[in-house]
């Protein structure tokens, strides 16, 4: 199981990166990534896309776990790394999971102990 980050999936929606169907089984997200993607979207059509290719993904919970390990890390690298709530989440979701990360924006997540594709 890999995390895919919304950059990823952005790409993928703009046809900029190809993804082989059968892949998607083993792609997971969070609801930040959700909203993040749905967020972009600029009319129906593009957010009619967008859910198809979120509903291909498995949906992880984020749990109390995940948003207090999400605490700790704006504590520890919000000021000094630029976390972002966002960002803090997934990688919480990427830790608590033992799941490496997909992502365009390995600047974001490399002080990390986590995997990044």
């Amino acid at each position: 199981m890999i995390f895919v980050d919304t950059s990823i999936l952005i790409d993928y929606s703009k046809d900029n990166i190809e993804i082989e169907e059968q892949l998607f089984q083993d792609y997971s997200i969070n609801s930040i990534v959700q909203l993040e993607l749905l967020a972009g979207s600029f009319n129906k059509r593009e957010l009619k896309k967008l859910n198809i290719i979120l509903d291909k993904c498995q949906l992880l919970e984020i749990d109390q776990d995940i948003m207090d390990l999400s605490v700790k890390l704006m504590n520890r690298y919000g000021l000094s790394h630029n976390m972002g709530v966002y960002d803090s989440i997934i990688a919480s979701t990427c830790l608590i999971y033992d799941l490496p990360l997909w992502t365009h924006n390995k600047k974001d997540f490399k002080f990390l102990e986590i995997e990044l594709l």
